[in-house]
């Protein structure tokens, strides 16, 4: 089962994926989002992620709403090659930044 964890630092607020971001994260990772102050830059981090589907880029693409809605709200870091080339096929990259 994947895993989805938070933590604040003097860095900021990141969101960590430990496994497939899929459907069955919907409910917990909203959860972990909403700790977050609306309006606040997020770091998600995908390094432990090898598979998105979805409902997984919806998640983010609330986020990056709850996050200000703004180009550079939500950066992504870790991503594999896989999980790039449907980001970039999504146009994620207008609306993320991808590290």
């Amino acid at each position: 089962m994947s895993k989805v964890s938070y933590s604040n630092s003097k860095d900021g607020h990141t969101i960590s994926i430990d496994g497939d971001f899929v459907f069955e994260l919907n409910r917990t990772f909203r959860s972990t989002y909403q700790q977050v102050p609306a309006n606040q830059p997020v770091v998600v981090d995908l390094s432990k992620t090898p598979y998105i589907d979805s409902a997984g880029l919806g998640m983010l693409v609330r986020l990056h709403e709850h996050a200000g809605g703004k180009s550079g709200a939500v950066t992504i870091v870790g991503a594999n090659e896989m999980l790039k080339k449907i980001f970039e096929v999504a146009k994620f990259d207008r609306m993320f930044t991808i590290k």
